[in-house]
């Protein structure tokens, strides 16, 4: 009997069965965090960016139970200044992808399969995986890895534009706004985003929510930016980005009626099956 979307968000809200592994970016080359089942073989794998002034750490949790369901999950810990480049943010994500792609992983040689990457981001983050998975699908940049799925939640403008580089991206999307977002209203940043999404694309809206509410304890940016870190929001983001992740790099369709479905606090508001034309 398939489960219904309520049963589906329980599950997922709760790490999976795999045992995870964190490791160090900085071993392969670059600043960040790498959190990965500890054995596996041509898993998939999503990098995320991190929000304006946020450490990569504030996510550690979204990114160990990411893992824990069977998906390499990296953040670069670049561009955390307070005057970032979204376009290098963006090329260091797919720089990440390649790098976990190309080098084993763990000690019992943890590999990935360079046709199951994802993207994903919070923020400027956000912005900037959705102008990353815009360079992967151009036919001009072959070396790129290419992006099977973006996920963002509260993403916000960028430049150059992510609303812009969303009308070339035909990988399905996910875009999950927050209700009480002042420091990237949905209607000029996330709306946007989702509403010039070339493939297809679901946007929801996380209510009772702010800004920074997906992040992980404290950090002295909360005393500029709207929000602190919530729970509800946390657990929500885990449990659609794994549904998510899960359908649209391993093929499995058994997470689709949570993705179809509204659940409490996170009403879908967008829903585009079909790229447009």
């Amino acid at each position: 009997m398939a489960s219904k979307p309520k049963q589906l968000l329980t599950e997922l809200s709760h790490p999976g069965p795999h045992e995870v592994l964190r490791g160090n970016l900085a071993l392969v080359g670059l600043p960040g965090v790498v959190f990965t089942p500890r054995q596996g073989l041509s898993l998939p794998a999503v990098a995320f960016g991190h929000g304006w002034l946020q450490p990569a750490t504030r996510y550690r949790q979204l990114l160990h139970h990411l893992a824990s369901w069977g998906v390499v999950a990296a953040a670069p810990a670049t561009q955390t200044g307070p005057l970032p480049s979204h376009r290098l943010l963006a090329g260091d994500l797919l720089t990440t992808l390649d790098m976990i792609t190309t080098v084993r992983l763990g000690p019992d040689g943890i590999s990935v399969d360079p046709r199951k990457l994802g993207l994903a981001g919070h923020s400027t983050g956000g912005g900037s995986a959705v102008l990353a998975a815009a360079q992967s699908a151009s036919t001009g940049d072959e070396g790129k890895p290419r992006v099977r799925a973006v996920a963002t939640v509260a993403a916000a403008q960028t430049f150059p534009p992510a609303t812009e580089s969303a009308k070339v991206i035909t990988a399905p999307g996910l875009h999950l706004a927050v209700e009480d977002d002042l420091v990237a209203p949905p209607v000029g940043h996330v709306d946007a985003i989702a509403r010039n999404w070339a493939g297809p694309v679901q946007l929801r809206t996380l209510g009772k929510s702010s800004h920074l509410a997906v992040t992980e304890g404290r950090h002295w940016s909360q005393l500029l930016l709207q929000g602190k870190p919530q729970r509800g929001t946390q657990q929500l983001t885990r449990a659609l980005f794994t549904a998510f992740f899960l359908t649209h790099l391993t093929g499995t369709d058994e997470y689709l009626p949570l993705l179809d479905a509204d659940v409490k606090r996170a009403a879908i508001e967008l829903t585009e099956e079909e790229p447009a034309a």
